[in-house]
């Protein structure tokens, strides 16, 4: 690793620890010439994945983005940002330990409404309203209808 400081290529590492929930590596090193110390760290690196939009026009896959979706469906709702930022975080590993590098924006809202469905169910229909872009109220009344088919009991 070249140390900042003075570009040499010699450093040893002092400290090592997991960052960001395991996702990441952080390392304390010092330069084996001048003894500053820096740190570096060290991720996974992964394939970029890319939305097809409904419109024909592709979009790097953005988590923040789709957390900011599901943020809207769920307000005023008793959902944590932490269960939404896990329900991020499974579509964007079951995206990226599958072989395909794009995936459609349809499939992707499918996903989120399967998540949201177990967490919320007002979240859900909130987002599904707007992700499925209801006409009227009867496709929207058609939807709950559907949900209420399944409901045991």
């Amino acid at each position: 690793m070249k140390c900042p400081y003075c570009g040499t290529k010699d450093s040893k590492v002092i400290d090592s620890r997991p960052a960001e929930e395991g996702s990441t590596i952080r390392r304390r090193r010092e330069c084996l010439f001048c003894k500053k110390r820096f740190t570096t760290y060290e991720m996974i690196e992964r394939l970029p994945l890319v939305v097809i939009k409904r419109d024909g026009s592709r979009q790097s896959f953005d988590k923040v983005k789709l957390i900011n979706g599901m943020v809207r469906a769920c307000e005023k709702r008793p959902v944590t940002l932490a269960q939404l930022e896990s329900i991020a975080d499974s579509i964007e590993q079951e995206l990226q330990g599958g072989t395909e590098r794009e995936i459609n924006s349809v499939q992707l809202g499918e996903m989120v409404m399967v998540r949201l469905k177990d967490v919320d169910e007002v979240a859900y229909v909130r987002f599904a309203s707007v992700y499925r872009s209801f006409k009227d109220i009867n496709s929207f009344m058609e939807e709950l209808k559907k949900m209420l088919e399944k409901e045991p009991g």
